[in-house]
């Protein structure tokens, strides 16, 4: 009999040092605003400015969906960040199917859906997790911006 084995779950990239910071919103029209401004206030204090613009769109996409794809009641929102780079993980209690970015579109097209494009496009890497195993209760999408990141090679 072959053996067989699971690949390992997706887990976010977590840098080994920095600082963590949290803050829970309710599930609102206001949440992206107010997610928007936590995160760039956390990276302007860290010395990331060059990353503030990059972060607050990447977030501000990610929570959107959220609100606009999810029922659940509050949206978590952690940022760690040390010296070389920033990760945001965005967790809902939704885990329904886990986001993966659209194909691209031709100009001229619907203009919905292509924020999980900028989010590619804009971050070092970026993926999704969920928790719960077999009984998923909550996701989280989680993206890594460095000052590498902020050059947009690919956009």
């Amino acid at each position: 009999m072959t053996p067989v084995t699971a690949p390992p779950s997706p887990t976010p990239y977590l840098p080994q040092r920095g600082e963590r910071y949290r803050l829970v919103v309710p599930n609102a029209p206001t949440a992206p605003k107010i997610v928007r401004d936590f995160v760039a206030t956390v990276l302007w204090a860290a010395g990331h400015d060059p990353l503030v613009d990059d972060a607050r769109l990447c977030v501000s996409e990610v929570v959107s969906n959220t609100y606009c794809h999810t029922d659940s009641p509050q949206i978590r929102v952690e940022v760690t960040v040390n010296h070389r780079q920033v990760t945001v993980y965005v967790t809902d209690d939704e885990p329904g199917r886990l986001p993966t970015p659209p194909p691209p579109r031709a100009p001229g097209a619907d203009e919905g859906g292509r924020g999980l494009l900028l989010v590619d496009a804009l971050a070092a890497r970026w993926g999704t997790t969920a928790y719960g195993a077999r009984s998923p209760h909550s996701k989280t999408v989680w993206f890594t911006l460095s000052a590498a990141s902020a050059a947009h090679p690919s956009i």
